[in-house]
């Protein structure tokens, strides 16, 4: 889905801090006292990875901030998702792709925040559900990507990829990446991955250090199914945009398709900014920093 201008009434915020990060955490309290003194409604204050009490939060606000990285950002979108709630990320530490306001550039944005004066950008998720024979083991929204993958040993896994019911092929690899245009520029790029537009609403099929296989990478129809079946004799493991993982068995199947609900980044910048972040990103990788 494509981004849209939208009039926001702000009425709150939330401040949401890595809680291993100390300088987030310092951050978002004194910004807490900011917010006051422009006469808006107290922010809540709390650690971006208490769940469930972001989701209660969610429900009560118009607007999240995060402090850390696109890692915590990450995990507010999801569920802020589940609510509509739009999320800005405030960069601390290395530049990122997601996050889109400086620490710097807080006090001089805030009326803009509070104001609703942002586009908001909608990011399409992944809907996968795990089942093991008739029973699902369990179903995750993933912003960035899906992974199957090997476990500890240092041996191939079979995936057998299946395509709206229709079956691929069974690789022999490290693993297996269903990605989002959002996770394109992660952990599949680094993979061999293309590069999508964020706009883009269609699912990557990447596969990770494949043997004897010309396949790389597949780009995907919209609305297109994904079916991984895996067959291994040691323990793979199923990871959800690299912060949770699961431990998989012989004969597990993990389903991807686009999920309904899109995950709704609030932006300051220019509808064009992420050419110039994308290109900015590869001059640092080429630069070694």
């Amino acid at each position: 889905m494509a981004a849209h201008d939208i009039i926001c009434a702000m009425n709150r915020l939330a401040l949401l801090y890595h809680p291993h990060k100390e300088r987030a955490r310092e951050l978002a309290y004194a910004w807490q006292q900011e917010i006051l003194t422009r006469g808006a409604p107290e922010p809540i204050v709390t650690s971006a990875w208490d769940e469930d009490q972001v989701a209660q939060i969610c429900q009560h606000v118009d607007l999240v901030l995060t402090l850390g990285g696109d890692g915590t950002l990450l995990r507010a979108a999801r569920v802020g998702a589940r609510y509509g709630v739009a999320v800005i990320g405030v960069k601390l530490g290395h530049v990122g792709f997601l996050s889109g306001l400086r620490p710097e550039a807080f006090s001089q944005n805030l009326e803009r925040l509070l104001r609703g004066e942002y586009w908001i950008e909608e990011r399409t998720m992944i809907q996968a559900q795990w089942r093991r024979d008739a029973r699902v083991m369990g179903s995750f929204d993933a912003i960035n990507e899906i992974v199957v993958s090997r476990g500890k040993l240092a041996r191939v896994i079979r995936i057998e990829a299946s395509i709206d019911d229709e079956v691929l092929q069974q690789f022999a690899l490290d693993g297996a990446i269903v990605a989002t245009a959002t996770g394109s520029t992660a952990y599949s790029l680094a993979a061999g991955g293309p590069i999508l537009a964020p706009s883009v609403r269609t699912m990557l099929l990447t596969l990770i250090s494949p043997y004897l296989s010309p396949i790389r990478s597949l780009v995907l129809s919209e609305g297109a199914r994904v079916a991984l079946r895996v067959q291994a004799s040691q323990t793979p493991i199923l990871t959800i945009d690299g912060q949770t993982d699961y431990e998989l068995e012989d004969g597990d199947v993990v389903e991807c398709e686009t999920s309904p609900r899109p995950a709704r980044l609030a932006r300051l910048e220019a509808k064009t900014y992420f050419y110039r972040t994308l290109v900015n990103r590869l001059r640092e990788s080429d630069d070694g920093t």
